[in-house]
């Protein structure tokens, strides 16, 4: 799972959770795999995403180096920080762990590079 996925999922699906935002990250194998360095991209996904959580997720998981924990207003100018983000929201996968609602603990498999988010009706709102 990149975290460019990570960035976008939440769990207000389960009964009970308001928000469901943003799941902690329990990896136990990452792998880096290298991909082509598209900036027009990086600087068209960076907007979208929450710096934030995007930050904190790579901190959880010790691939932060470098990375401002904020955005700076004219970063499509910066090249060395859309290198640094284009690793951590593509070349960053989480290959096995675990995804945690952060309201009600339920814990979401992440098997083969895939977060397994399906609810069983019992848990749906």
């Amino acid at each position: 799972m990149k975290l460019i996925t990570h960035n976008m999922l939440t769990s207000k699906c389960l009964r009970g959770v308001v928000t469901g935002y943003p799941l902690a990250i329990n990896a136990t194998i990452i792998n880096i795999t290298e991909v082509d360095y598209n900036p027009e991209f990086i600087t068209r996904i960076i907007p979208k995403l929450d710096w934030e959580v995007l930050w904190r997720a790579a901190d959880s998981i010790g691939h932060s180096d470098g990375l401002p924990q904020t955005i700076e207003p004219k970063f499509e100018e910066n090249n060395e920080l859309l290198k640094k983000a284009h690793r951590v929201l593509l070349e960053v996968d989480i290959e096995e762990g675990n995804l945690v609602c952060p309201e009600s603990g339920r814990r979401f498999p992440i098997s083969k590079g895939i977060p397994n988010m399906l609810l069983t009706e019992a848990e749906v709102q």
